[in-house]
């Protein structure tokens, strides 16, 4: 008879104490999800969903169907994966990120810190990327993770059916669309670039942080919603689009917060805005610890051309007929290209200084977001 083969131990996780420092906090509506099992409750949640994506472009979500005590397990999960040793982590490293690959671990020891005060200090920012459970991906993870893979794609695969499927229903009323407009672009058998992240931010000392503006610079993301679960590690900031103010987002107790992303603003001629965010240097009284994170990035499928919808009746009245890449001409790119575009820039041409402002592909250049 075979030796059973042990289990590794997952410790448990303690969230870290919040600031007491006030800062200047955005105000941000919630999306309730258990309001939406009536029409008038779906026209409900989708006006305040609508209101959110044209002013904030963040907003919360609450009673979503997913116990305190999973997302718990999951931010234990991350936990232990970054308390293995680096070689370890480093064995399962991005193969080919050059070319805009993502899945597996990034370790971003290479990149300098970008700011105005021009620091030598290297980013301590840590990925792990873990994509769908549908059969596109190959999955090779250290044992921590592999012991427990049913229950992390038990867990991402709920992120789909309580989550992102509602707020797809919400965007799709919102916009006088079908229901199933959206979800029938985000399906989670089909392929598409969709992950699961674990993310830590090192902590710095707090003179090394003196020396920083930012931990993460200024930035949009590139898919359809980043869901981003409570971490009481106040950092996240976003940029108000009508004022360009930057404000702190408040980490809300049994909340999810979710922003509007690069692939919504294109499908919608620019109606919703890809909400442009940072990380900054987090509170003094909140420096001395490593920051953890545990996100989903969700994306469209594959094939989805970026087109500007024009079967929406709000956006054909409000004028919203044309994104960037229509309106200059140049060829309307599928999401797997807008991806693998914007990650190889992500992922290369640091010392480029112009990296910035570089073009992504024809009709499309990034920013900078200071």
């Amino acid at each position: 008879m075979p030796v059973p083969v042990p289990v590794s131990e997952l410790g448990s996780y303690s969230y870290v104490a919040e600031t007491k420092e006030n800062l200047d906090w955005a105000d941000l509506v919630t999306v309730d999800l258990s309001e939406i099992s009536t029409p008038e409750g779906k026209l409900t949640q989708a006006n305040i969903l609508l209101s959110a994506l044209k002013e904030k472009g963040f907003f919360y979500v609450k009673n979503f169907n997913i116990s305190q005590e999973r997302v718990n397990r999951q931010f234990a999960l991350g936990k232990s994966f970054y308390e293995l040793p680096q070689e370890e982590k480093d064995r399962f490293a991005v193969k080919e990120i050059e070319r805009g690959n993502y899945n597996g671990y990034v370790g971003n020891r290479q990149r300098v810190i970008n700011d105005s005060k021009k620091t030598s200090l290297r980013s301590r920012v840590e990925v792990y990327n873990i994509p769908k459970f549908n059969g596109d991906f190959e999955h090779h993870h250290p044992a921590i993770i592999e012991e427990r893979i049913g229950e992390i794609e038990e867990f991402a695969r709920s992120l789909h059916s309580e989550v992102l499927d509602p707020l797809f229903v919400l965007l799709a009323i919102a916009l006088e669309l079908p229901e199933d407009y959206f979800t029938k672009i985000h399906q989670y058998p089909v392929k598409s670039e969709d992950h699961l992240r674990y993310m830590k931010y090192s902590k710095y000392t707090p003179e090394e942080n003196k020396l920083m503006e930012t931990w993460v610079p200024g930035h949009t993301d590139l898919g359809s919603f980043t869901l981003l679960f409570r971490q009481p590690v106040a950092a996240l900031q976003i940029r108000y689009p009508s004022t360009n103010e930057w404000k702190w987002v408040k980490p809300q107790d049994a909340t999810l917060t979710v922003n509007a992303c690069d692939a919504l603003q294109f499908l919608t001629g620019g109606y919703v805005k890809s909400t442009i965010h940072r990380v900054a240097v987090p509170p003094i009284d909140q420096q001395h610890v490593d920051r953890l994170g545990l996100l989903y990035f969700s994306r469209p499928h594959n094939n989805t051309p970026l087109a500007t919808i024009k079967d929406s009746p709000l956006l054909q009245r409000e004028g919203y007929t044309q994104n960037d890449f229509e309106a200059s001409g140049n060829p309307v790119p599928t999401m797997e290209e807008w991806t693998f575009a914007k990650q190889k820039w992500q992922r290369t041409g640091y010392d480029d200084p112009e990296h910035k402002t570089a073009q992504i592909l024809p009709g499309w250049r990034e920013k900078v977001y200071a």
